[in-house]
This record gives C-alpha cells, sequence and structure tokens, in this order.
C-alpha cells in the first residue's frame, strides 16, 4: 500500500517495479525478525526459501491484478439514482479515482425511478444494464415507490448504498449535498475530548520532538541554498486560522520570491497557489517537491497551533470567502488543523474555489473516521509522496 499498490501505474514498467520494490520490503523486514529471533519460530532455510519465493508471486500477482482492474474486470457497475448534478459530479469523481472499482452504468432522476404506479423502472435499468449496485441519493430514499424497487434489486443480490456511504466506501469523501450539520457536529465535536485525542496528541508531539532535531539540521543547508538561488528571508510567517477559529502564525521555510504577483501585497502571499506558481523560486521549487518548506511547523506543534494529520490550516481571508460560498466550511475548525491531511494526499493543492470544495468533501471524510490507524495511513501516504516526488500541500 506504501509503495502504491492501490493505484493505476502510469505505464508497464511502473507496476513490475512498484510490485517487485514491495515484495523485497515485505522479505527484508521478514529476514530482519528472523534474523533477531534466530530458529524460535521456523527453521532459517524455511524463512528464506519462502522469502524468496514471495518477490516473483507477488511482482506476477501485482500484475495479473493491475491487468483485470484496467480490463474492467469485477468492477462495480453502478445504477444512480440522484440529480443531475451528482450525476456529473460523480462520473468526474470516478474519473479522477481510476484504481477504484467502479464504473457509472446508468442513471435516473428520482422522478424517472419513481415512474407510475405499476412500473418499474429500477429493475428494467438494471436487467438493461446488468449492474451490479444501486445507488439513492436522499431524495430518492424519501420515494416509497423507488425504496419498494431497491428492496426487489436487494433480493436478486445487488447491493444498495445511499449516495453518502458509496462516496465514502469507494473515494473516501463526503458529498456536501448529502451532509447535515447536526451529524457532523455529533461525529466531530467530542472526538478530540476521547482517549484517542489525548494519545493523539502524545504522539503529535513526539514526532514534532524528532522533528526538531531535524529542523536543526536543515537550517544551515537551507540558509547556504538561500544565499546561493532564493535570496531574502529564511523563514515565512504568516497568520492562519486553527481550531476554534483562533488565529495563530505558521512558520515556513520561503519557497517564494519576496515580492508577489500582480496585485497581491508583496508581505501578505495572499493569492492562490498553485502547482506551477511563477512566483516560486528554483531552490523554493526543490524546497516544496521534498515538502523541506513546511520542516519549521514543527514548531507549531509543539505550541499546540498544529497537529500531525488534520485538515490544512487556511488564510483569515480565504477562510472568510469560502465559509459565505461553501456549506459547512465553518465546521473544519472543530479540530486542531494539520502539518498533512487526507485531502492533502488524495487532492493536493487548492488553487480556486473549486478545488477548495473537493478538498473540503476529503477532510470532511476524514474528520468523520478519525481515528490512530486512519492517521497511520495519512502519515504513510504523505513519506510516500515526498519519496516519490508526488503530491503538494498548500
Amino acid at each position: 500500500y506504501a509503495l502504491g499498490l492501490p493505484d493505476q501505474p502510469r505505464n508497464r514498467r511502473d507496476g513490475w517495479l512498484v510490485g517487485f520494490a514491495s515484495a523485497l520490503t515485505a522479505a527484508l523486514g521478514i529476514s530482519v525478525v528472523q534474523l533477531a529471533l534466530g530458529d524460535a519460530l521456523l527453521p532459517r532455510f524455511v524463512v528464506f526459501g519462502t522469502v524468496l519465493l514471495m518477490i516473483p508471486v507477488q511482482v506476477v500477482a501485482n500484475q495479473l491484478a493491475r491487468h483485470g482492474q484496467s480490463r474492467g474486470e469485477d468492477r462495480d457497475r453502478v445504477l444512480l439514482v440522484a440529480s443531475h448534478a451528482d450525476r456529473v459530479r460523480m462520473v468526474e469523481d470516478l474519473a479522477f479515482e481510476p484504481e477504484r472499482a467502479a464504473s457509472l452504468a446508468a442513471s435516473l432522476i428520482c422522478e424517472e425511478a419513481s415512474g407510475r404506479p405499476g412500473h418499474t423502472p429500477l429493475l428494467e435499468a438494471r436487467a438493461a444494464t446488468g449492474a451490479t449496485l444501486l445507488v439513492l441519493d436522499r431524495h430518492a430514499l424519501a420515494d416509497d415507490r423507488v425504496v419498494a424497487q431497491a428492496a426487489q434489486l436487494h433480493e436478486s443480490g445487488v447491493r444498495v448504498r445511499t449516495l453518502q456511504g458509496f462516496y465514502e466506501e469507494w473515494l473516501g469523501k463526503l458529498p456536501l449535498s448529502e451532509l447535515e450539520r447536526n451529524s457532523l457536529l455529533f461525529d466531530i465535536g467530542e472526538v478530540h475530548r476521547s482517549v484517542y485525542g489525548r494519545i493523539k496528541r502524545l504522539g503529535d508531539v513526539a514526532i514534532a520532538a524528532v522533528g526538531c532535531v531535524a529542523l536543526c539540521l536543515a537550517v544551515p543547508l537551507v540558509a547556504v541554498g538561500n544565499l546561493a538561488a532564493n535570496r531574502g528571508p529564511l523563514f515565512y510567517r504568516q497568520v492562519r486560522i486553527g481550531k476554534g477559529g483562533r488565529r495563530f502564525t505558521i512558520l515556513k521555510f520561503r519557497s517564494m520570491s519576496t515580492r508577489g504577483g500582480p496585485g497581491a501585497d508583496p508581505d501578505d502571499g495572499s493569492e492562490w497557489t498553485g502547482n506551477n506558481d511563477p512566483r516560486v523560486t528554483p531552490f523554493g521549487g526543490f524546497l516544496r517537491r521534498t515538502h523541506l518548506d513546511e520542516l519549521p511547523q514543527v514548531v507549531n506543534i509543539l505550541r499546540g497551533d498544529l497537529a500531525v494529520v488534520g485538515p490544512r490550516p487556511e488564510q483569515p481571508r480565504y477562510v472568510e470567502e469560502l465559509s459565505e460560498k461553501l456549506a459547512f466550511y465553518d465546521m473544519r475548525h472543530l479540530v486542531r488543523p494539520g502539518l498533512t491531511g487526507w485531502a492533502q494526499v488524495k487532492y493536493g493543492y487548492a488553487g480556486d474555489e473549486r478545488d477548495a470544495l473537493e478538498k473540503l468533501q476529503y477532510e470532511f471524510f476524514y474528520l468523520r473516521n478519525q481515528d490512530l490507524r486512519f492517521d497511520l495511513r495519512v502519515i504513510v501516504r504523505t513519506v510516500r509522496s515526498i519519496v516519490g516526488g508526488v503530491g503538494a500541500g498548500r
């Protein structure tokens, strides 16, 4: 997983390399454990023989799985009952997540699915398309004729999901059209007063302490790089919005020119940041690709401004704008923001309001499902993006 097995390969060579690297990593781990324990569990020749067989078997199995996935085998064929806007959005979302084994077979709006008394449009659509999964939005669930047809399909072996359930299970995000403010409040509001919250904070402090050592080692190297190719202040400070709407100052290594873009205050850095922002200097580009520019934020973690994992904090002006335009936006401030997050590893930069909307859906999914295992998953994917040179955060 950490090496990218759930994702579609860019090409055949990448698929082989990922399969080999994942098997080799597992083999090395088993070998280290065996060397530490000696023959306490199994004779060494049995363990090392298994390790040698693991690599070719894993590579071949990985390629067979990818081959079937690329041909569309074993994909869930989705029959969707939702608004036209939700249909368009699902087509885009499934295209954005090609590794997810689902495709849209057909869609109906609620009025079409309900039909006239004695008619069964859903059963007819399923017979015509061979759909294996029925997805209903909340309006469809309120229609008795739609629910009755859904029950018949369920009895015939078709799985049934709500639109929100489908997005959570297949795409790892929550559609804003299906959310209710009260449910978010109860799901999120008390989580950080639980045992999980206390354990998470202890883990944050431990990781930040190690990060401070790395920061001390990185400062002189980044300072030299600044003198050579990025002249100006070493650090960059900016006000962000944290838990409870509280303002705090975030600390980063400066990666941009000291002059802002057109129409921007040279000192406030208040424009939307993109992957190919012209304000990023050559050395700053290196810092951003390696995510070294984020390293000083370990100080914010120790202060309690940030967690290791959580929604990325935004600037006050963006928070004000987005709170007016995006439903529930302020709910993300129920928890401490993070150095990295689920939206970061799944979507990357938010270059405009549309991107901010997409990221918000991933953030709500994290907030609703957060636990230590999910945090570890985000950290592993973050490390993978750093090592692989992909993924970014604002």
